[in-house]
């Protein structure tokens, strides 16, 4: 005879076992999505997203049954703008993500920080896909609209990068012509402080005596001392004398 009661318990063991186990794997998602729900969010509000959302769900205004129609080109100029944001948001996720696994994986950062990044993922996923429906919705007279508004997106995304560092090396370089302008003169001046420095107050000018001149340069004689040169120049100062008697 079998014994139903001894093989029963087996069963009933495997069954509390598993009934617990998909309790408290309920309850655990449960507290996961909660928290997940109460993190604060990776990036901030999508202020391109509520403006071209308010555009398009346009109410009607007070006293009037239909709403104002909104330009196609205005509705493409906001989706445009919308993607652009989202190209922004996609490369701070590509770029953070690397790093933040690693620093995961060591222990720096903990288990919140890394949930707050997969829900800031996976909204942006989901908001590039509603940015290609939008883009194929629209009746604009590009048909493949929805394939290229990144592409377009991603154009004025770099060409408002490259804006932005032009305007900063234009402020620099006025900042630096600015220094420049003051370190000159700062070196102009200690350079003429040094001269004045340098320069001795009185200066006495020096005069280089002249001899006197009894006759004209012609008389003038160089005299040298001794030999037969000494009586030729005593003769010729007598004979110059002599001359000069004469015109007086």
């Amino acid at each position: 005879m079998v014994d139903w009661i001894s093989l029963s318990i087996p069963f009933a063991y495997l069954g509390v076992l598993v009934g617990s186990l998909a309790i408290f794997s309920s309850l655990n998602k449960k507290r996961k999505a909660a928290k997940s729900s109460s993190l604060e969010p990776w990036f901030g509000p999508h202020l391109q997203r509520d403006i071209y959302l308010s555009l398009l769900h346009l109410e009607p205004e007070p006293g009037k049954d239909k709403a104002p129609t909104v330009p196609d080109g205005i509705l493409k100029a906001a989706l445009l703008q919308r993607a652009v944001e989202d190209i922004r948001r996609i490369l701070e996720v590509r770029n953070a993500k690397q790093a933040l696994s690693n620093l995961l994986q060591r222990g720096s950062v903990g288990d919140d920080l890394w949930q707050r990044f997969l829900r800031a993922e996976k909204e942006v996923e989901a908001e590039l896909r509603d940015v290609v429906e939008e883009a194929r919705t629209l009746p604009l007279p590009a048909a493949n609209w929805g394939q290229s508004i990144f592409q377009s997106a991603n154009e004025m995304h770099h060409n408002a990068i490259l804006r932005d560092k032009l305007s900063a090396i234009q402020a620099q370089g006025k900042v630096d012509k600015e220094w420049w302008q003051q370190e000159k003169a700062s070196i102009q001046s200690n350079f003429m402080k040094e001269l004045g420095e340098g320069k001795p107050d009185h200066v006495k000018p020096t005069s280089t005596p002249v001899p006197d001149k009894v006759g004209s340069d012609e008389d003038t004689v160089f005299v040298e001392g001794g030999g037969p040169a000494a009586s030729g120049a005593t003769s010729g100062s007598k004979g110059g004398t002599k001359r000069r008697k004469g015109k007086k």
